[in-house]
């Protein structure tokens, strides 16, 4: 059974940057593609940034330039780092894994403020 587990989430100011992390056991992390996303209180769960198993990324145009995904297959690990936040990225973050199926973590929590 695939599990995914999301760390590096906290409180930051604006300007301020972050590094998310996403665990993956269970499985061998370069057999999925990946993704972020992000729900914010009382909105949809929106995608944030992509990327396949051989390394092609996308992003949504609100982080582009900002965010970075990136991955170690060796880790098991799905990284996005965030820089020059805003209070509008303010969310729960959650990431995904995708081949045949889609696994979910429990998400980590972001909050941009001063």
């Amino acid at each position: 059974q695939v599990q995914l587990v999301e760390s590096g989430g906290g409180l930051v100011q604006p300007g301020g940057s972050l590094r998310l992390s996403c665990a993956v056991s269970g499985s061998r992390l370069s057999m999925y593609d990946m993704g972020w996303y992000r729900q914010a209180p009382g909105k949809q769960r929106d995608l944030v940034a992509t990327i396949t198993t051989g390394g092609f990324t996308t992003y949504v145009d609100s982080v582009k330039g900002r965010f970075t995904i990136s991955r170690d297959n060796a880790k098991n690990t799905v990284y996005l780092q965030m820089n020059s936040l805003k209070p509008e990225d303010t969310a729960v973050y959650y990431c995904n894994a995708v081949r045949v199926f889609v696994y979910w973590g429990q998400g980590t929590q972001v909050t941009v403020s001063s």
